[in-house]
């Protein structure tokens, strides 16, 4: 069902959802959080979409918010839609003049009561999210630094403003890496004495898989320029070799050690919808993100004496095991 309302109110809103649940018979309740968006005209069919495919895992109140025209008379434009493709509930705000600058006291009445609030920023990330109006609102603050112009330099602002809560995106995009890191690093070897990334340029997720590595095992590692997409590869020095993983489809990665044959890994790169369900599992805030975050900020602007997330020259597109890698991810 979708409900269209001009020049509208909060309560005729709650009253189209309201009505709209009756008519469909859906439950009043039964909703675990809600998520608000943040965005534009142009991408909010993309941010909505993946919401609600992600509301099928956690049943949810999703409201977006666009900002429309700063200038003129003041006015709240909505869009209703309830049991349209998910169990949730969807509510499309366009606000118009000076209320943009209220967008908090528009969504404040909307939230659904004694739950969560996650807000998400699907394009340019905001310098310090838990600062926003909308950011306020909610346990958990989700951004996505390669929504904006200058993804790296965005992972810098997001560090120096963290506040507990906060995450990001192209963290997320990380976790099947670091799940399979973590499986080899918990296996006996030898030392690790250096770490190397390689990835397409100016890839935040490459940066803070690269600073979680170094914080992890306390040792310098080198983020390296590849045709990408995405990150293309990962490789260990040991003193009994390189430990690499490679992925040249984005899909099936090879993991090659020393003295053993290679292993075929699903590694597959996923929607946006995957990844925002996956933050959604959790609302508590996630230490280990911010130690990453703080860690790459201070690879790229800190002091050259710590351990440093480096750039380095583009390693060959082909090499054997030992040697530098260029996989594609």
């Amino acid at each position: 069902m979708n409900i269209d309302l001009t020049n509208t109110t909060t309560r005729k809103i709650q009253d189209a959802l309201s009505a709209a649940r009756h008519r469909m018979g859906g439950p009043a309740t039964g909703k675990v959080l809600t998520l608000v968006i943040f965005t534009d005209e142009g991408a909010q069919y993309d941010a909505v979409r993946a919401s609600t495919e992600a509301a099928r895992e956690h049943p949810c109140r999703i409201i977006a918010v666009i900002a429309r025209s700063p200038h003129g008379e003041s006015r709240l434009d909505a869009e209703v839609r309830v049991g349209e493709t998910g169990p949730g509930e969807t509510v499309i705000l366009r606000l118009y003049g000076q209320l943009i600058e209220h967008a908090d006291s528009v969504v404040l009445p909307l939230l659904v009561p004694d739950t969560p609030v996650v807000t998400w920023w699907p394009g340019a990330a905001p310098r310090k999210p838990a600062d926003e109006p909308l950011g306020a609102l909610a346990q958990r603050r989700v951004t996505d630094a390669r929504g904006g112009t200058d993804p790296i330099g965005t992972l810098t602002r997001l560090a120096q403003g963290h506040e507990p809560g906060d995450t990001d995106l192209a963290w997320t995009r990380i976790t099947p890496w670091r799940t399979l890191l973590a499986a080899i690093l918990d296996q006996p070897r030898e030392d690790i004495t250096g770490v190397i990334v390689e990835a397409e340029p100016q890839n935040p997720s490459a940066a803070l898989l690269a600073a979680w590595l170094s914080v992890r095992l306390a040792i310098p590692s080198t983020l390296t320029e590849s045709h990408g997409p995405g990150i293309t590869a990962v490789r260990l020095t040991t003193t009994d070799g390189d430990v690499a993983i490679t992925r040249p489809d984005g899909r099936l990665a090879t993991l090659s050690r020393p003295d053993q044959p290679d292993r075929q890994v699903a590694l597959h790169r996923r929607p946006t919808s995957e990844l925002l369900a996956e933050e959604l599992r959790r609302l508590d805030p996630d230490e280990v993100y911010r130690d990453a975050v703080l860690r790459c900020a201070k690879g790229i602007d800190g002091p050259s004496a710590a351990p440093a997330v480096t750039a380095a020259a583009p390693a060959p597109a082909k090499a054997t095991r030992g040697a530098a890698r260029g996989e594609k991810s």
